[in-house]
């Protein structure tokens, strides 16, 4: 604890003895008079959204306060192992509800509000999305940690606290513009910001040796910018069980170190422009790295991550065991979220040898016997990889820790392969080139003790193809740890109505035990169930076209199906395929050719990075098509097109239990896993999907006939890839060779003359990547069936349920005790709350 905090009398014990506070809808409503008429100082005249919706979020906040506070106190008496979560992104979404739920206060605090003339179900829209992630890997995130609670898992994560998250998306004329999404605009009523664990972060500068009076050889960074990391506390509640874990962010702040000498000589600007760098790494969520200076923001803002981090975990040892690390690898370990927080493993053999005294050998045993790393991507441009130039001014020290270990692994890899050169410079840390570069992946890979794929899939791809050098050295580091969601916010929560049917029919063990879904496969054919089952779908098609309605003013008719594809937008996820599949139902509408087609709603939802220019073109041909088809009084019911602004979680929980169809079409081979798949699964949508990431589970899962497959596989891309011609293959097939046509003849763009050219360019090249061409014929049939079976009402219904009910695979409960099982090996601690 930073000296300025501490005390120096005692505080006597009683004060730590604070008493349970009540559970029922009267504690709570005497508690929420309290801090509103107390804390928040309102009365009669001030009847503000803000600070009612603040009140209860305390009310429930002190509930979760107390269980985490006895939580870790349940930990440190155990003195158990314990497992750190690294990720740049935590896509919290909205904490109200999840708090409510996970406490078991759902009942009692709507009583509560509705004695006190208010709605549960308003307040919660009063919450701002919690910005800290952008996409799949910071829900993930989420969900995760949600799990190890219930799972009652010894597990803290660590993140960034951005002031600004990654964007509020508007659509203006079709095109996508960004604007700042100040989440913290209003402060946060869930943190508690913990001032005495901040840490200090060392950049720039350079290292100085020194030999102790022992002799040895110790390295000081000195000369640095350093920037503060203040810590701020999220409680992290498990299912109804007494643990509540924590998930500590870093906000950066400058340090009280001022240029008195500058501000007196008149020059403001620049005495606070240290302030102003230190307070930019935690502004901002993922800056834009197309320029040098967004990549040097992004690299502090790694490093800050991890630092801080570490910092704080060795400060905790220390107080409780002091400078003894001999079992430390045995109590402590560090799961890596892909590739952005591995400058740990460098990081930690600082700590462990400049700040803590260890030798090498020493601090290398435990740094590899603690770090994991997972991996999320088969994009090889996706992986981090930093110039050396700009590394080596930033984090000169670091920088010197990578090159050693570099040069003792490729002492290994040369002893392992004599002679192999090229192996070795495929394998090295460092990449030569005109530009040196940092390869982050590999520093993760030689550092851990456990690499993961996501997916069953993605897992063999990175043995037989981007880590195959490393997996024929070490593989036993290699394993699969398929991914899942939590179906406490993705089902119990999202889906009141279902949820209620289901618990009803099999009881409620699947909160958390998920494959206890199971048991609803044999109601699948009973019509009584079916009748039941349909009736909460259509509540929840309703709910969405309400949204949409209010967001979009187009109008979804809840009896047509509801066909959803919500996603960051990204060219191998094929939002481009999905909308040519519009213009060929367009085209098909227009001509008169309605035989066998049923009533389709499509909702496009997602956003595009915002210097990726050919996914913010597909976003605004996605808008450009919707305005012709929903103009159209030809067209009439047969089709809506929406792209659905501003994609974020609280929107997820409205779509995801809306949707019939589940538009799951990425390039195989390129989607790591996805969760959204999952997501829409477990509320009884149906999947529409390649063979690529955890489709193929799911598939498996839900069996053939209940998932609509098209496309080719993986081999089979890289085959069709050697003399691929998507323009014969559109002269060969006439509903493509018309939906080209109208695109090329500017229909969709009318008044904006070659609007579309670099699109229709990219996905007629031979070199397109991701083969849309190719997969058109097959997507297309494979959506035919798709339209005769929604026809059948009763099929789609038995599909619907057999597909939640085989969704118990894909519970984060199950992917968290694998990696426990098989990573951490953690024992699971009852608070006894």
């Amino acid at each position: 604890m930073s000296p300025r905090y501490a005390l120096t009398a005692t505080p006597a014990p009683e004060l730590y003895n604070t008493p349970k506070l009540g559970m029922s809808s009267a504690d709570l409503v005497n508690d929420f008079k309290r801090y509103y008429g107390t804390h928040l100082a309102q009365d009669k005249g001030c009847a503000s959204g803000h600070y009612l919706y603040s009140a209860l979020a305390l009310t429930l906040r002190d509930r979760l306060f107390n269980r985490m506070k006895h939580t870790k106190h349940t930990y440190a008496q155990a003195h158990c192992k314990q497992a750190y979560y690294l990720s740049m992104e935590f896509l919290m979404g909205r904490a109200m509800g999840n708090a409510a739920l996970n406490l078991g206060l759902e009942t009692e605090t709507a009583k509560a509000l509705n004695e006190l003339g208010m709605s549960f179900e308003e307040l919660i829209e009063m919450e701002h999305d919690a910005g800290l992630g952008n996409g799949g890997l910071g829900r993930l995130a989420a969900c995760f940690i949600d799990s190890c609670a219930t799972l009652q898992l010894p597990v803290t994560g660590y993140g960034l606290r951005y002031e600004y998250g990654m964007f509020q998306q508007k659509i203006v004329n079709g095109y996508q513009v960004e604007k700042p999404d100040h989440w913290l605009r209003d402060g946060n009523p869930w943190e508690l910001e913990r001032p005495e664990f901040t840490q200090r972060v060392k950049f720039g500068g350079h290292t100085e040796f020194h030999r102790e009076h022992d002799g040895q050889l110790r390295a000081y960074w000195v000369e640095t910018n350093d920037v503060l990391a203040v810590p701020y506390d999220l409680p992290v509640p498990g299912y109804q069980n007494g643990t509540v874990n924590k998930l500590r962010l870093w906000k950066a702040a400058a340090t009280d170190e001022f240029n008195l000498e500058d501000f007196n000589a008149g020059s403001y600007t620049d005495a606070v422009a240290a302030k102003n760098e230190a307070e930019n790494i935690s502004m901002v969520l993922y800056p834009n790295d197309a320029s040098e200076n967004g990549k040097e923001l992004r690299l502090r803002q790694q490093y800050f991550l991890a630092s801080a981090s570490l910092q704080d975990i060795l400060d905790y040892w220390v107080t409780t065991h002091s400078e003894k690390f001999d079992d430390f690898a045995d109590k402590n370990c560090f799961q890596l979220n892909d590739t952005h927080p591995t400058v740990a493993v460098a990081e930690l053999m600082r700590l462990l040898m400049d700040e803590h005294g260890l030798n090498w050998d020493e601090a290398w045993d435990i740094t590899s016997r603690t770090m994991a790393y997972t991996n999320h991507t088969l994009l090889p441009e996706a992986l981090e990889r930093w110039p050396v130039n700009m590394f080596g001014r930033l984090l000169p020290r670091i920088l010197e820790i990578i090159y050693e270990i570099n040069a003792r692994f490729l002492r290994e890899v040369a002893n392992h392969w004599p002679g192999d050169k090229e192996r070795l410079a495929r394998m090295s840390i460092i990449e030569e080139g005109p530009q040196q570069q940092v390869r982050m992946a590999h520093l993760a890979i030689v550092g851990s003790f456990s690499i993961n794929g996501v997916a069953a899939l993605h897992s063999e791809l990175l043995k037989k193809g981007l880590f195959h050098d490393f997996y024929e050295l070490w593989p036993q580091k290699f394993n699969n740890k398929t991914n899942g969601v939590t179906q406490r916010r993705w089902l119990a929560w999202c889906n009141p109505d279902l949820s209620q049917l289901i618990s009803n029919t099999i009881g409620d063990k699947w909160v958390t035990e998920l494959s206890e879904l199971k048991k609803l496969e044999p109601y699948a054919h009973d019509s009584a169930f079916q009748q039941k089952w349909h009736a909460a779908k259509r509540a929840n098609k309703e709910r969405l076209a309400a949204l949409v309605k209010q967001s979009c003013n187009v109008d979804f008719n809840p009896d047509a199906m509801f066909d959803i594809q919500v996603k960051r937008i990204h060219e191998y996820k094929r939002q481009l395929l999905n909308v040519l599949h519009v213009i060929h139902l367009y085209d098909r509408i227009k001509r008169g050719d309605t035989e066998g087609l049923t009533k389709r709603c499509v909702l496009f939802g997602g956003k595009a990075a915002p210097g990726y220019v050919m996914a913010k073109q597909i976003v605004k041909l996605i808008n450009n098509v919707a305005n012709i088809v929903n103009n159209d009084e030809e067209v009439g019911d047969w089709l809506k097109v929406v792209f659905l602004p501003n994609y974020q979680v609280s929107a997820m929980e409205v779509i995801c239990p809306a949707a019939d169809l589940s538009e799951q079409i990425s390039t195989a081979g390129k989607e790591a896993s996805g969760t959204g798949n999952m997501k829409f699964m477990m509320n009884g949508a149906i999947t529409i999907g390649t063979l690529d990431g955890a489709n193929i589970e799911i598939r498996d899962e839900a069996g053939e006939d209940n998932f609509f497959l098209f496309g080719l596989t993986e081999s089979e891309v890289e085959e069709v890839r050697r003399d691929y011609n998507p323009r014969f293959i559109i002269d060969n097939d006439a509903d493509l060779r018309r939906v080209v046509d109208l695109l090329e003849s500017g229909h969709f763009n009318q008044f904006e003359p070659g609007g579309f050219d670099e699109v229709i360019a990219a996905f007629t090249s031979p070199h397109d990547p991701w083969m849309t061409v190719a997969d058109f014929r097959s997507y297309v049939d494979a959506q035919q069936r798709a339209s005769e079976a929604y026809e059948d009402k009763q099929r789609w219904l038995a599909m619907s349920i057999i597909n939640s009910a085989n969704s118990g695979k894909f519970s984060t409960d199950r992917t968290m005790e694998e990696y426990n099982d098989e990573i951490w090996q953690l024992e699971k601690i009852n608070p006894q709350y």
